[in-house]
């Protein structure tokens, strides 16, 4: 079997196909409500301002909305990060540029321009404990918060099965978007072929009424990026078991060196040992700490 592609954006592809495609502006209108507490009932009056390939700090944008005063930005994170105000910040410039290209304002005008209003929302359903809501602010990322001239909230929302019951009673289809993270990291603890449980995990879901039009027409893609999104956290786990042993046998080197009249071979004899290294390995650690 060949092996799978590595793709970490399993999670972030669906959600850019569930909320920020106008093909499903449906879904994205009803997400709109849920947060904004609207009622608007006409997709066809929402704007999608994503602005596509934009890349900042290794981050790709998710969905950026626009309807009557109000224009969203919608991220979607599996990894905790306190940095998001950084980010929306860098995001929402190019954005300005974009409404204010779009709608042919004129900045340098006297006369003020009117621009719609930036509400910044954060989706997390990562593995690791979150709140289930939090407000992070760019101030806390300054020097001196206190001096600041410019301020940014994100409001991160944790959308993990059991959490913000009633954002998900509003917004049916980020509800089964949680349920169906849910049942894949489910089915790969119990089921040894990853492809199976994956297939089984998605089945399911189609059988149950969870993301059943969009699963069905979407399959096929689904299915890739869940299974390389698991390969590639296996590679990322191999990563940090390195790097945590480089940490280890750098700890042990010094702690040898400690040593009254302990030679480099000692310690590289000691490597070996400790660490299971050949010895060119163990001489490379010992050069490389001097």
């Amino acid at each position: 079997m060949s092996e799978v592609k590595v793709n970490r954006c399993y999670k972030d592809r669906m959600f850019v196909r569930l909320f920020g495609n106008p093909v499903y502006a449906q879904n994205a209108l009803e997400l709109y409500n849920a947060v904004n507490g609207t009622c608007y009932t006409d997709p066809k009056e929402l704007i999608f301002y994503t602005i596509e390939n934009a890349v900042y700090m290794s981050m790709k944008n998710d969905v950026a909305i626009c309807l009557e005063s109000i224009l969203n930005l919608f991220e979607h994170q599996s990894t905790p990060n306190p940095n998001m105000p950084v980010r929306g910040l860098m995001y929402y410039g190019k954005l300005y540029d974009k409404y204010i290209e779009v709608n042919n304002l004129n900045i340098y005008s006297e006369k003020l321009q009117i621009l719609p209003t930036p509400r910044y929302f954060v989706f997390y359903n990562g593995c690791d404990d979150a709140p289930e809501k939090e407000v992070l602010q760019l101030t806390n990322s300054f020097s001196e918060p206190d001096k600041s001239s410019i301020e940014v909230t994100a409001t991160v929302y944790n959308i993990n099965a059991g959490n913000n019951s009633e954002l998900m009673e509003r917004c049916r289809t980020l509800s089964e978007y949680s349920t169906f993270v849910e049942r894949v990291r489910r089915t790969q603890a119990q089921e040894a072929d990853i492809h199976a449980a994956v297939n089984a995990a998605v089945d399911s879901c189609i059988r149950d009424g969870i993301l059943t039009e969009f699963l069905i027409r979407h399959k096929a893609e689904v299915m890739d990026v869940v299974l390389t999104e698991y390969d590639e956290a296996k590679h990322m786990k191999r990563i940090e078991q390195e790097a945590e042993e480089r940490g280890q046998i750098k700890g042990a080197i010094k702690l040898a060196r400690m040593t009254p009249d302990l030679s480099d071979q000692d310690i590289v004899s000691k490597l070996v040992n400790l660490f299971a290294l050949s010895e060119d390995e163990a001489w490379e650690y010992v050069r490389g700490c001097k």
